[in-house]
This record gives C-alpha cells, sequence and structure tokens, in this order.
C-alpha cells in the first residue's frame, strides 16, 4: 500500500478495478482507495499478471503492507508473501498490505515497496511517476511535485521539460488566514413578514414570465431638461414612466387587471405602485388615477409618498389600491432585473439604469442612451402578446414623450 497522503497511515478499498488473472500494464487503475483525505487511484507501475489479491474490497490495510503481487503467469508467490510478511512483523489479525512485483527481474515474483515515506532519504513519488522517470531517463529528483504533499505523480512526467528547475514547478504558496466565524440574527418586523408572505404566495401561485425591451431614452433625456426648466416641482425619468405606463395602460385595459380566481376583474381606474426601499423592507406607495395627473403633480405626489413611506408616516390608503405597479433600480446601477409581481397586480414592470451604447448611423458612428425595461406577468390574466402589445405603446411614449401629453 503506497503512503498517497503526507498524513496517510492506512488506506481502505473501496474497489478493485482488476481481477486475479488479469494482465497488467504500467499505468493500469488496479484499485480505488480511501485515504484520510479523498479516495484515490492506485495506478500499475510493472507490466505482468495480478497473481494474487491480499485484502478485499471494503477492507483497509496499513501503508508499507502487502496489497497484492504482480508477476509471471503461474510463478509460486507464497514464499514470498510469508518473507514480506516476517519482514513487516505483520499482525496477521490484520489484511495484508499491497505492493507490485516486476515480473521480468527474477523467475519468482517480487514485491517492491511502492511508498514514499516523508523521510529526507527518500522521494516523494507515486511509483507509476518513478517507473516512467526511469524509462525516460529523467533525473526524478530535479521535479518539484503537484500532487498532494508535493508527492511527484504521473502528470509531472508528463510534462517534464528540461532545463526547468524544480523550484519553476512548484505551486504557488498559498498563506493560511485564520478568522473567526460569527452570525447575527435579526428579528422579523412586522412589514417585513407581510413582504414575504405576499411575494411568496405571488411568486408560487401567479405563472410568471417576463418580456425585456430596450428603449433609445434621447428625446425623453431632451423633454425631461425642457419641462424642469418650466415645472415648479423637479420631474424624474420615473415621473415620466408612471405617465407614460398609465397611458399606455389606458390602452391596454388587459393588463391593468386582477386575477379573482374565478373571474378576471380589469380596472376602470389606473392606479399605479412606485416600490420605495425602506430599512425594514420594500413599500409601495399608490400614485392614484395617474392618467389623469400631469407630469409636474406626479412629480409632487410621488416625491410626498416617498418621504412619509421614509419617516414612517405614509397611511394603508396611500399604500394600497393599485392596479400596476413599477420597481426602478435604475439609480443604484441594475441595468436589467426582473421582479415579482405585486398582489392584486397582473404586472409588474422593473426598469434598469440609462446607459450610453455606441450605435451606427448611416456611414458614421455615434452615442445614444438605451434603457432596459423587463415586464413580469401573471399568465393566468396577461398573455405574451398582451404583454407585448403594452411594451410596444410604453416604447413608443417613452422614445417620443411628446406623445403621452396630448
Amino acid at each position: 500500500m503506497p503512503r498517497l497522503s503526507d498524513t496517510m497511515t492506512e488506506g481502505k478499498i473501496v474497489a478493485w478495478n482488476k481481477k486475479v488473472g488479469d494482465k497488467i500494464k504500467p499505468g493500469d487503475v488496479l484499485a480505488e482507495v480511501e485515504t484520510d483525505k479523498a479516495t484515490m487511484e492506485l495506478e500499475s507501475y510493472n507490466e505482468g499478471v495480478l497473481l494474487h489479491i491480499g485484502v478485499e474490497s471494503g477492507n483497509a490495510v496499513v501503508v508499507d503492507g502487502v496489497l497484492a503481487v504482480v508477476g509471471k503467469a503461474g510463478e509460486d508467490f507464497a514464499s514470498l508473501l510469508s518473507e514480506s510478511t516476517s519482514a513487516a512483523k505483520a499482525d496477521t489479525t490484520k489484511p495484508a498490505e499491497a505492493t507490485e512485483a516486476p515480473a521480468a527481474q527474477a523467475p519468482t515474483p517480487q514485491t517492491v515497496s511502492a511508498t514514499n515515506d516523508n523521510g529526507d532519504d527518500r522521494i516523494k513519488a507515486s511509483p507509476l511517476a518513478k517507473k516512467m522517470a526511469a524509462d525516460k531517463g529523467i533525473d526524478i529528483t530535479q521535479l518539484a511535485g503537484s500532487g498532494d504533499g508535493g508527492r511527484i505523480v504521473k502528470k509531472d512526467i508528463d510534462q517534464y521539460q528540461p532545463g526547468k528547475t524544480a523550484g519553476a514547478s512548484k505551486p504557488a504558496f498559498v498563506p493560511v488566514v485564520s478568522g473567526q466565524e460569527g452570525h447575527t440574527d435579526i428579528q422579523l418586523t412586522q412589514m417585513r413578514k407581510t413582504i414575504a408572505r405576499r411575494l411568496s404566495e405571488s411568486m408560487y401561485n401567479a405563472p410568471h414570465f417576463y418580456l425585456t425591451m430596450e428603449m433609445n431614452m434621447d428625446k425623453a433625456i431632451e423633454a425631461r431638461n425642457a419641462i424642469n426648466e418650466v415645472s415648479p416641482v423637479k420631474v424624474s425619468f420615473n415621473d415620466m414612466i408612471i405617465k407614460a405606463c398609465a397611458a399606455a395602460l389606458r390602452q391596454h385595459p388587459d393588463v391593468n387587471s386582477s386575477w379573482m380566481n374565478d373571474f378576471i376583474r380589469q380596472h376602470h381606474h389606473i392606479h399605479i405602485g412606485s416600490a420605495v426601499a425602506m430599512p425594514d423592507g420594500l413599500i409601495v406607495p399608490v400614485i392614484k388615477f395617474a392618467d389623469q395627473k400631469t407630469l409636474s403633480q406626479i412629480a409632487a405626489e410621488t416625491k410626498s409618498l416617498y418621504t412619509k413611506a421614509k419617516e414612517k408616516k405614509i397611511q394603508p390608503a396611500e399604500f394600497s389600491g393599485n392596479t400596476f405597479t413599477i420597481s426602478n433600480l435604475g439609480m443604484l446601477g441594475i441595468e436589467e432585473f426582473t421582479a415579482i409581481i405585486n398582489p392584486p397586480d397582473s404586472c409588474i414592470l422593473a426598469v434598469g439604469s440609462i446607459k450610453e451604447v455606441v450605435v451606427k448611423k448611416g456611414p458614421n458612428f455615434d452615442v445614444t442612451n438605451v434603457m432596459k425595461v423587463t415586464l413580469s406577468c401573471d399568465h393566468r390574466s396577461v398573455d405574451g402578446a398582451v404583454g407585448a402589445s403594452f411594451l410596444q405603446t410604453l416604447k413608443n411614449y417613452i422614445e417620443n414623450p411628446v406623445t403621452m401629453l396630448v
């Protein structure tokens, strides 16, 4: 039994890949051996016939014990086993350990130690690696092993290049970093419990599907700059998206709906929720009758509701009644994401960041601004074509903002 790791004292035979009488050649995997660190393959480094298996699968043998005998067919190996057992002073109550015997060196098979001790006078190398190095005329002392504990294995012989020193092939030093494990248990707030319950119900009860579309934002940027020159309240891109969604929902009532188990409810009013991140969780203030409000009115209302939400002064009537929801992570640098539908809505729009991209315009190239949005739909109430049509209308409003002011 070879020493397959630097701390190994014995190996357990998981399975034999060869049986007595099989022809063996160098490199053949004789058995799978479980060490204190891993299950490894035990390779033969001699050619011959497997004459004897000293330990059955499931049993363990100590390092340097006789595991098997390889030699010429028909050779007598009984005395060899007796001598090996006496020399090792093996306990007869334990299974014998493994070695292999080169058949061509004597009329009687011989056992050859396949182990490599940790002592300074021994080279740590697999039996196959030693045999290959000898056959190729390679000075094995000039190699640094890539195996466990620096052990030289077959791969090191295959990859050996003359002229390279042992130090050049040594694995990089990996420093040992010590640390202390720990954790903090955070008690759930009522808000977090409610969010977890509602969104879990939505995710697993509503069959979600997702539609993503890229929109050009050049005209929206120009329009916002012009609007903010005259608006009494600063209008954000999110305010413009709310207004555009409200206008698109008016044209696509199937999206402005709720699944009611026995029927689908199409809402005549358009109440748009706009998600706000809070330390305790997510809250969704609702801009009611958004399609009937101007951009400056939407901007003023959203600013007031966001402030109330962050100060925990928002009232239930101000974060309920939504028929459609928008979740915008663009201000955090998120380019694209999917959102979980906010009940009782049938859809939620996930809005990404605006970014510059290079595009071909005529014979030249130019920079333009784009934004990706993803519509999450409840397939029970909204089909793919319905969602896609809604996004097309929304895209037209976003890319031509003047049209939603008509």
